[in-house]
């Protein structure tokens, strides 16, 4: 019996192996979480029964670093035009969009289905705030947040993808984000893109700080410049009691860095519990040494970044594939590697987002993705289709498709 198409209150999978499991077991499902496992859970009522048939059973899938407002998913191809730097690339974005001229609740919608059918359950995206589109794109967003609601969990991150400084009334903007429903600002490059790291970083922490919300930065900065960078985070961090709300992504410098300039950096993120998100990029870029940071207890998530937008054709929106990614340009060879990568997608972006009763045991919601693989290792070598996703106890998507209304 099948639970497709309508909300089941009771529902029970069995011969599901969970992740860490060395066999499988069965798990009961009742008011959208798990309420029993094992024997206990095959002698829960069930007016649904599901056979996992082996099937590994993960976590819902946790996209902590998306752009969902400019992704160009489902229009016609368009070929990738933007130069080598961070600025060629933002005034690319800004002069495609303004001519293509696209709906960012649409476009939302399009990617966040196709992320919903590949197991993300939870979302945090970066939504565009500045002089030109003002507050549309976190209005537009808000909508879509509001729509795919039974599918999906999302947090909005109020983005200055054009810098502070450099453009007045930003920080009004962002301020006036977090009122109408922002979870987070952001902040990018305080020194390269904005040339005055203290007026960026001391706008947006006093904003932090005055609205009770967290901070996730996009730090592209390289070398000893995004070192300084960091270190300037770091004291804000501290100064304002901000502890484990701060996350840093991409954080390219980490990457770079000798043992005795990344070791007291490492410590100090560590012990102010600031996150730090890669997607690993390939090529010539660096990235944090993932095991490193982990080794110092550095808190790591993961995320898609851009998915076929102006900055970039690539990227699948695709959680299983992106831990794949991170453990493949880590250089990950062994069974450890690859289920530290496949943490940053679950786990890791749960922690960030602060996602209550997560994971895969009595009490947690029941956001789940089943796929073929005897073990985590191999969901992550393998990522392979999706065959079932559980949205607080909701089938949501079967087989690698959604079961969604399609965007328009």
């Amino acid at each position: 019996r099948s639970a497709q198409g309508s909300p089941v209150n009771e529902l029970r999978i069995e011969g599901a192996r969970r992740w860490g499991d060395p066999a499988p077991t069965a798990l009961a499902i009742r008011g959208g979480r798990i309420v029993a496992l094992g024997a206990d859970a095959d002698a829960q009522p069930a007016s649904a029964t599901i056979d996992a048939r082996g099937q590994l059973v993960l976590p819902g899938l946790v996209d902590g670093h998306a752009h969902l407002d400019k992704t160009l998913w489902g229009e016609r191809w368009h070929p990738h035009q933007a130069g080598p730097t961070i600025a060629e690339r933002i005034d690319n974005e800004r002069r495609v969009l303004r001519g293509l001229k696209l709906s960012a609740a649409r476009q939302s919608a399009r990617l966040l289905r196709h992320m919903v059918a590949r197991g993300t359950t939870h979302v945090r995206t970066h939504v565009d705030v500045g002089p030109e589109m003002r507050l549309a794109h976190l209005h537009d967003l808000l909508h879509t947040r509001a729509a795919c609601a039974g599918a999906v969990d999302m947090q909005i991150v109020a983005f200055p993808q054009g810098g502070v400084v450099r453009q007045p009334g930003t920080l009004d903007l962002l301020d006036a984000a977090v009122r109408e429903g922002a979870d987070a600002i952001g902040g990018i490059d305080p020194s390269a893109l904005d040339g005055d790291a203290a007026g960026q970083l001391d706008g947006i922490f006093a904003i932090a700080s005055r609205r009770d919300c967290e901070l996730d930065l996009h730090l592209h900065e390289r070398g000893e410049q995004g070192a300084r960078s960091i270190g300037m985070i770091c004291d804000r961090t501290q100064a304002l009691g901000l502890n484990g709300r701060v996350a840093i992504g991409h954080a390219f410098c980490l990457g770079e860095l000798p043992p005795a300039a990344l070791d007291p950096l490492l410590e100090r993120l560590a012990m102010l519990d600031i996150a730090v998100m890669t997607h690993a990029p390939g090529g010539y870029m660096p990235f944090p040494p993932v095991r490193r940071l982990a080794e110092a207890g550095v808190h790591l998530f993961t995320g898609s970044d851009g998915v076929r937008d102006t900055w970039t054709p690539m990227n699948t929106g695709d959680l299983l594939e992106r831990a794949y990614l991170v453990a493949y340009n880590s250089g990950f060879r062994d069974d450890a590697g690859l289920e530290l990568a496949l943490g940053m997608a679950t786990w890791g972006g749960a922690r960030v987002m602060r996602v209550p009763d997560y994971g895969l045991d009595v009490g947690c919601c029941a956001d789940l993705v089943l796929v073929e693989a005897e073990c985590a290792a191999e969901a992550v070598a393998a990522h392979p289709p999706r065959r079932l996703v559980l949205k607080r106890g909701r089938i949501v998507a079967r087989e690698g498709v959604a079961l969604l209304p399609a965007a328009a």
